[in-house]
């Protein structure tokens, strides 16, 4: 029996537990993708039908108008197959002063998305590149074949383009398994190494990120009777000192339909953050403070974010 991660974070520390104040907006633009990946959480796809809509966007350009400081971090699925991509990141340009788009680098290489790198550089968006390790078949294995070639290409093309060294280009990895990620510094040494001595490939930063036990990572645990093993293994490397770092206590997530949730993990599995009469809240009534000192909504998944050196959408919360 694993213990509640809500109770474990609250003998840490009890305000952990509550919104701090907003830092990052994060907009999950829909479920569709080019890729069919193993560990997506989200169960993205090429038959993906949850794609937000022009109304929604607007009211997002709205929120970021009113308040400037935030980060904009746009997610998917795949978020550059939403057909009002280009829309949307022309109308939050100039309201924020960083934007991020996480991309699976696969799709820039696709036929009929070759305009996607040198849009990202007039845009001057921060790519945060998904390659969930640096040797072909483990890749191949997560993601299906010929996506880390792929996924090189497009490296090699936002090299060209200035990412990596005028422009930030960050890569994130995931474990290919039931397992807990390494040091993130030393996983960062070992792909930089490997990814210039063999491809020529530069870039700032690796984020390492925990599989969440949901999605169709839950469903492969599933599968092989080993859910509950994972689930011991990261309430076992639960980690204090990440505690107070967890990005649900300044970020919130808004899904398609413009509803808001603590996280992307919680928006996968219909969590939201509801009012006090326990309506829904959407981006389009949304204050920055509206949320400051609330409760945070937490259950067993969470322990991904606080084993070994932590997970967030950044990477490890401790070093």
């Amino acid at each position: 029996m694993v213990a509640s991660f809500q109770q474990r974070l609250q003998a840490v520390n009890p305000e952990y537990e509550t919104f701090e104040g907003l830092q990052t907006l994060q907009v999950n633009l829909g479920n569709l993708c080019n890729l069919n990946c193993s560990h997506c959480h989200v169960g993205a796809s090429s038959r993906g039908t949850k794609v937000m809509g022009l109304e929604v966007m607007d009211q997002i350009a709205g929120f970021l108008s009113c308040h400037p400081g935030l980060t904009l971090d746009i997610t998917g699925g795949c978020p550059e197959m939403n057909p009002d991509f280009r829309y949307f990141v022309e109308q939050t340009a100039g309201l924020v002063p960083r934007r991020l788009l996480r991309s699976n680098l696969a799709i820039m290489v696709e036929e009929g998305w070759e305009w996607l790198p040198e849009f990202c550089r007039s845009q001057e968006l921060t790519i945060v590149g998904s390659l969930p390790c640096y040797l072909e078949d483990n890749v191949t294995r997560q993601r299906g074949t010929e996506v880390y070639m792929k996924s090189i290409q497009a490296l090699k093309q936002l090299n060209a383009l200035g990412y990596g060294s005028t422009l930030e280009l960050d890569l994130v990895y995931n474990p290919g398994g039931n397992f807990v990620s390494g040091s993130q510094q030393e996983l960062e040494a070992a792909y930089k190494n490997q990814l210039s001595d063999n491809h020529g490939i530069i870039f700032n930063n690796l984020f390492t990120i925990t599989n969440a036990p949901i999605g169709r990572f839950k469903e492969h645990l599933d599968a092989e009777g080993k859910f509950a093993d994972y689930l011991r293994l990261l309430a076992g490397s639960f980690n204090p000192e990440t505690a107070g770092n967890i990005m649900c206590r300044t970020l919130i997530s808004v899904d398609w339909r413009g509803r808001i949730f603590n996280c992307d993990f919680n928006q996968a599995l219909q969590m939201p953050v509801t009012a006090e009469d326990g309506s829904e809240i959407t981006i389009g009534v949304l204050e920055s403070d509206n949320l400051n000192g609330t409760r945070i909504l937490l259950s067993q998944h969470c322990y991904c974010c606080t084993a070994g050196e932590g997970s967030s959408c950044t990477g490890a919360l401790v070093g």
